[in-house]
């Protein structure tokens, strides 16, 4: 299964269409502003949705920009090229709002509300809303976080619901720009691994363990090792290894 080049050049126009409305950078000398944009734009080799491959085990093109107030509200929006399919078409955007700021305790939280939509999909409705809760904390070069997502009963869940845990954790290695990263999750629900996959109907879970490097202030590249449960499908559910170019602004 091959990402269309249609899907490719649908993710770059969104991609350029968010970064065409970001302002210039302020001078490092400017006081600091309540409200600020960043962005990014990375090509990935394969795009992992919790595991599993939405790109068809292909490169996809990602982009996202976010609008952040000084009261931690902030509103954003992030796009990826697919593997074109009748339900999804070639695009994913998701756009979402929520909080962020210290809780006490030296924790952050985060909360929001996530909506996923495909504008390309043309057989039955594919969009999904996902509420999100997290908490994170730093102690030296270690951080970690804990989050859930939740995604009530709806029709493009084919009825049913979905639950999302995960945990993830980063230790920067001294005096190197590179970080090394884990990831655990676990889905109960209509998303299940093991149901995708024709396993079970029971939750799965999904997991990867990679490093970054900062190349430049804005440009890192990664690599990870991506494995989920169920049964595995080339392209789709197998083991597998994902590098990551990333440009932020």
């Amino acid at each position: 299964m091959l990402t269309s080049i249609r899907s490719l050049a649908a993710a770059t126009a969104l991609a350029g269409a968010f970064f065409a409305s970001v302002p210039a950078f302020a001078d490092e000398t400017d006081p600091p502003k309540d409200i600020t944009v960043t962005g990014n734009v990375a090509l990935v080799s394969d795009y992992r949705f919790r595991g599993l491959s939405l790109s068809g085990g292909d490169f996809a093109v990602q982009g996202a920009i976010n609008i952040n107030h000084s009261s931690g509200f902030y509103i954003g929006a992030w796009a990826s090229s697919l593997e074109d399919s009748p339900v999804y078409g070639n695009a994913e955007v998701d756009v979402y709002a929520g909080w962020t700021g210290s809780v006490g305790g030296g924790l952050t939280a985060d909360v929001g509300l996530l909506y996923y939509v495909y504008p390309n999909g043309t057989v039955g409705d594919a969009n999904v809303f996902e509420p999100y809760a997290s908490l994170s904390t730093t102690v030296g070069p270690v951080s970690a976080k804990v989050g859930v997502t939740y995604a009530w009963e709806q029709n493009s869940l084919g009825g049913d619901d979905n639950l999302y845990l995960f945990t993830d954790l980063g230790v920067g290695i001294p005096s190197t720009p590179v970080t090394i990263s884990g990831h655990l999750g676990y889905t109960s629900g209509a998303l299940s691994p093991n149901l995708l996959t024709l396993k079970s109907t029971d939750g799965g879970f999904d997991y990867s363990i990679g490093a970054t490097a900062n190349v430049t202030k804005n440009l890192s590249v990664g690599v990870s090792y991506v494995g989920v449960d169920g049964n595995s499908f080339n392209s789709f559910s197998n083991d597998a290894v994902v590098g990551t170019v990333k440009l932020s602004f």
